[in-house]
């Protein structure tokens, strides 16, 4: 191929855009991760959706492996995320202590039942619960403290159910635990941070089920993958998303924050709507 032709031209400029692709996203789910306790992967599973559709990759795996690599992904992640938010005294040990275990349980479950699901159903799932999320944030969802009066019952098996639903999903729970452990009366930086700790449970055992469950897919899978997990992606995000989780840390202990949400709610919405035009 010379290097002056139109299609080295085109390849050089879809390299080098997926390139700060890549660097831009995963900056933003280090900053999310600190800032809304969501372990990032609301961010790294579209992104590696992305990544692999363009690299034209099969189909029945592009989203199994955008998954399991984003739990992988969201174990240094969370754990960064939690210590700093610990340091700063955002955290709740009694409901970490309570939820690690229906939290892990969930997890594992999710990664069974996310292995034998095709690939619309899990971006039919990813896509929904993006889009209640956005439009959530985007109609003002408030972060306020108070006590809305979570039945007990329904906030002991909640975490089962967040941990199911994150695993399948690739994300370290934070969009759904943090609103339920604010509801229940805890501060929200709390909430947070508590979510941040939250997520290293959620992604250990599920990472591991979708490295097992993927093990017989090696002949469609990227390189460097052990089972649906990718270690090149993992290798390339991890260093970015470590660097930059103490600055949404620190956004979320210094200022509002209103307008990131909004921001984030539109990227979630967008997402949602791609995801949803690829079904059809």
């Amino acid at each position: 191929m010379q290097f002056s032709s139109p299609r080295f031209k085109s390849l050089a400029v879809t390299a080098g855009f997926t390139f700060w692709f890549f660097i831009i996203s995963a900056s933003i789910a280090g900053v999310l991760a600190g800032l809304l306790g969501v372990g990032g992967g609301i961010i790294i599973v579209p992104l590696l959706y992305y990544v692999m559709n363009l690299l034209e990759y099969d189909q029945s795996i592009i989203m199994h492996t955008a998954v399991g690599t984003s739990l992988f992904i969201i174990i240094p992640t969370s754990i960064r995320s939690s210590i700093e938010h610990r340091i700063r005294g955002s955290f709740d040990k009694e409901i970490f202590k309570s939820w690690m275990v229906p939290i892990a349980v969930g997890s594992v479950l999710g990664s069974v039942a996310a292995s034998y699901s095709s690939f619309k159903v899990l971006t039919l799932l990813f896509a929904g619960i993006a889009s209640f999320v956005s439009i959530q944030i985007l109609i003002g969802t408030k972060t306020k403290e108070q006590n809305i009066n979570i039945p007990k019952s329904l906030f002991q098996i909640s975490p089962l159910f967040i941990g199911l639903l994150s695993a399948m999903m690739g994300i370290g729970g934070g969009t759904l635990s943090v609103p339920i452990i604010n509801y229940s009366g805890i501060d929200i930086k709390k909430a947070v941070g508590t979510s941040a700790a939250i997520g290293m449970v959620i992604a250990i055992p599920g990472s591991l089920g979708f490295m097992l469950g993927g093990l017989n897919q090696s002949e469609l899978l990227p390189p460097f993958s052990i089972g649906y997990v990718n270690w090149l992606a993992f290798l390339l995000i991890v260093p970015i998303t470590l660097i930059t989780v103490p600055y949404g840390v620190k956004l979320a202990h210094r200022s509002s924050q209103k307008g990131l949400r909004k921001l984030f709610g539109i990227f979630l919405g967008l997402t949602a709507l791609k995801m949803f035009s690829d079904l059809i």
